[in-house]
């Protein structure tokens, strides 16, 4: 029994004494969780203004969503149709001013080589070419405005690396052949 209470206090006095043998420092320890979801700031207005910036100036909404490399596609895009356009229209305005000096009874223009029919069929073709580039311009302008808008909402959207879906090829057992197709995947 004495035995048995010698084992008890000593027992109780390594439990409830503090060991001095470690010292703190003021410095504490950090723990940071590598496996945390990041926080994202959602910015309602941030749509909007992307897509305001594009309708005033195109391509600044780009900028703004801070997807530098959609800019030349957008000055390209528009510049390319803005090119056809005023190209077409001052065909356009060539042969139309042929065609009414012809009516007027001149013969001194430049296409002396074309009669009144070509001249009507040129004129008809630069026009829908001219008609089709302003649409097309019209086109890019409205779409640039909108992968504006469409790009800054999914900025916010927040995209974890769990859910993955990538190409897989599948091999048929029954006559060993293989299959192309896509694998979805979420990790818990």
């Amino acid at each position: 029994m004495n035995r048995l209470l010698y084992i008890f206090v000593f027992g109780w006095f390594c439990l409830h004494t503090p060991l001095l043998a470690q010292q703190k420092a003021d410095a504490g320890l950090v723990v940071i969780d590598t496996n945390a979801v990041k926080k994202v700031i959602i910015n309602p207005l941030a749509p909007s203004k992307a897509a305001f910036y594009s309708a005033i100036f195109p391509g600044i909404g780009q900028a703004y969503n801070k997807k530098y490399w959609k800019m030349p596609l957008v000055y390209g895009a528009l510049g390319t149709t803005i090119y056809f356009f005023i190209n077409n229209n001052k065909k356009y305005n060539q042969y139309r001013d042929a065609y009414k000096r012809r009516l007027e009874g001149y013969t001194d223009d430049n296409f002396r080589y074309l009669d009144d029919s070509r001249l009507i069929s040129a004129q008809k073709f630069y026009q829908k070419n001219r008609d089709l580039s302003a649409l097309l311009t019209g086109l890019f302008y409205i779409l640039n405005i909108v992968d504006a808008n469409v790009d800054a909402h999914l900025s916010q959207y927040n995209v974890s690396d769990k859910l993955t879906l990538e190409p897989d090829v599948l091999r048929n057992d029954l006559t060993y052949t293989r299959n192309l197709g896509f694998k979805l995947s979420y990790n818990f």
